[in-house]
């Protein structure tokens, strides 16, 4: 790895920690320099990783620089942290002693982990600009004739980027659609920031079941997975990773399946998958205790059905055994998630879904969120009850029904009940039954729900005495109803309106589908410059806060993979036979490039692709680097849908 640091506005300092860490038992060895002030290298052994070493050749670099090191003993990967700041001392870079600087104390083992260093920190601090080096070396790696440094690396560096380059043109030909060299590049990060996001991550989830009154560990499990951002979200989330694959598999079928195979090992013999993967003490350690028990009895859109489609659809058309033992080793874990769904997550009417999970006695949400659908505080029925059900979940369920009869069909076994499944839950007429408003002419949930609500401070107790400083100031605010919740549809217009156009069951002759495209189209409603917004700005909860402190996550805001599957679904409305095409055409052009173009604007203004885009001037918003979903941007450019 070739490290260059450059500051084009003024000269300073930077200090950079490369560190190696046991969990659990090992071996570290570092090798010092003559003088003793640094570390030239570290050999180690793993029972995982087997012998390797981690080697920091001499820079070549003009400018100063200094070493330093620490080799100390940590209790866990979670507390390095604590462990580096424990070894920092203050000394000063110039001779005068003007400039102080954090350096590394060497080596400093506590007496009682004497013999077990397990944490050892290489630091280098320089002026800018300043260029290094760092080897890794395996030691099951024995064949190299040279070390992987300097000319050595160049060389090798240029014929991999070369392949790539390459390889990208002919998966996703973007010359031929005439986009610029800059453009290319953008595409180009998106996609190798998504591979370059997949890990390999060991241990076992805190799960609560019903059938235990505390928390327990899920099993020890490997996971082979995507991560949505390395720096933010740098973990596995069960919804995410099918828009993830949506892109690998394109890219490489091979690593694809493994990851989707990984996922699905997960299941317990339930059913049913936890759907964020926070594995060992050092993930839990970064993720807010609310979010760390994961419940065996909430859900998580089951997208890992949208890269099996693509896949499945690709060997179908091929007769190879390793795609047959895939599909004979995917089918039975198929059939039992989707039975837990079909269990645990029906709705109190025949052929309803409702997502499990929502918070029934909370006073603090302007509408209770509802994690398990993905789209967290999108708004849902006001006040919980057994009597909603939503419209995206029946949506994904007839999804996931017509994936496993398809399967099963190609594999010769008897596939009758989930293709009649199937053919209920596309049924128009069912659905138009269950989920049509015709108040509002949308698609929409049902439940207990008011949109006269807002949020107030609690209001002071009666007696106050003079000068007495009134409670409520130090408390939150709560929910205020203004209205009484009726049973009915909830007529928040937004991507959950749009679920059965997004995942395309609407039929393409429908008049349904004409409504459809013209609220797309609506400002009021979700078009933007920029993309799609998530809701409607005539919606009542547009854009306000959930608490007092839940800034707006899924009330506005551009997400792209949701972007992704109307481009996707305007894409087929366009090509199938039906009275809409030239509609879907005229939508499908405006709306790939207001995506494209803003997506490039920002990545060119601000270096990164963000978690969501605002909706009003297109900036980005949320995490980044964000090369999780938001790089479908580069399918989109290439106008790859199946």
């Amino acid at each position: 790895m070739v490290i260059y640091l450059q500051d084009a506005n003024k000269a300073g300092l930077v200090s950079l920690m490369f560190y190696v860490a046991l969990d659990g038992q090992g071996q570290i060895e570092p090798i010092l320099s003559k003088s003793g002030q640094h570390i030239k290298a570290v050999n180690g052994y793993t029972e995982d990783l087997g012998h390797f070493k981690l080697i920091f050749p001499k820079s070549s670099s003009n400018t100063t620089h200094k070493y330093n090191y620490l080799l100390t003993y940590s209790p866990s990967l979670d507390k390095l942290k604590d462990a580096m700041m424990n070894g920092i001392r203050v000394d000063a870079w110039d001779k005068a002693r003007k400039v102080p600087y954090f350096v590394l104390g060497g080596r400093q083992v506590p007496r009682e982990a004497e013999g077990q260093a397990n944490f050892a920190v290489f630091q280098v601090t320089a002026e800018l600009p300043y260029e290094m080096e760092v080897v890794f070396e395996s030691g099951s790696y024995v064949d190299r004739p040279e070390r992987l440094q300097g000319p050595v690396f160049d060389e090798a560096m240029k014929k991999h980027e070369t392949a790539f380059d390459k390889k990208f043109e002919n998966i996703f030909d973007l010359k031929a659609r005439k986009f610029s060299e800059d453009q290319i590049n953008f595409a180009k990060a998106a996609l190798s920031n998504m591979v370059g996001g997949i890990g390999y991550f060991y241990g076992a989830s805190i799960v609560q079941s019903v059938y235990n009154e505390e928390p327990i560990l899920y099993w020890n499990a490997p996971l082979y997975t995507g991560v949505p951002s390395r720096s933010f979200f740098p973990r596995g989330f069960l919804w995410d990773e099918g828009f993830h694959n949506l892109l690998i598999s394109k890219w490489n079928p091979t690593i694809s399946k493994d990851i989707l195979s990984h996922w699905l090992d997960l299941l317990n013999n339930e059913g049913w998958i936890p759907r964020e993967q926070i594995l060992g003490v050092e993930a839990r350690a970064r993720v807010p205790g609310e979010f760390v028990v994961q419940r065996n009895q909430n859900a998580n859109p089951p997208t890992l059905i949208l890269p099996l489609q693509r896949l499945i659809r690709h060997m179908l058309k091929g007769d190879i055994e390793r795609d047959e033992a895939f599909l004979k080793a995917v089918l039975p874990r198929l059939k039992s998630w989707f039975q837990w769904y079909n269990t645990t997550q029906l709705g109190s009417k025949p052929f309803t879904y409702r997502w499990k999970g929502r918070e029934i006695g909370t006073n603090r949400e302007l509408n209770p969120k509802t994690l398990t659908s993905g789209l967290d505080d999108y708004p849902r029925a006001s006040h919980p009850t057994d009597d909603e059900y939503h419209v995206d979940l029946r949506c994904w369920m007839a999804l996931a029904s017509g994936l496993i009869a398809d399967i099963a069909k190609a594999l010769g076994e008897d596939n009758r009940e989930y293709a009649a499944t199937h053919a209920l839950l596309t049924n128009n007429g069912l659905l138009d039954e269950l989920h049509w408003s015709e108040k509002k002419q949308q698609y929409s949930d049902y439940g207990l729900h008011t949109d006269k609500v807002r949020l107030d401070r609690p209001k002071p107790p009666p007696n106050l005495h003079p000068g007495q400083r009134p409670p409520q100031m130090n408390q939150d605010k709560v929910r205020v109803v203004l209205s009484d919740p009726q049973l009915g549809f909830v007529n928040a217009f937004g991507y959950v309106s749009l679920f059965p156009f997004l995942l395309k069951i609407v039929e393409p002759t429908s008049p349904k589908l004409a409504r459809i495209l013209a609220d797309v189209q609506n400002e009021r409603h979700i078009w933007t410059d920029f993309g799609l917004r998530s809701l409607g700005q005539s919606t009542a909860l547009y854009n306000r806060y959930n608490t007092e402190h839940d800034a707006p996550y899924w009330r506005g805001a551009i997400w792209i993979n949701m972007n992704y599957l109307a481009v996707s679904a305007l894409d087929y409305y366009r090509k199938a036979p039906g009275p809409y095409k030239s509609q879907a055409e005229e939508v499908y052009t405006q709306l790939r490039n207001n995506l494209i173009n803003n997506m490039y604007k920002q990545y060119q203004k601000t270096g990164y692709i963000w978690e969501n885009y605002d909706d009003k001037v297109g900036n980005g918003k949320g995490s980044h680097p964000f090369t999780g979903w938001s790089g479908l941007i580069t399918l989109i450019m290439a106008e790859i849908y199946d």
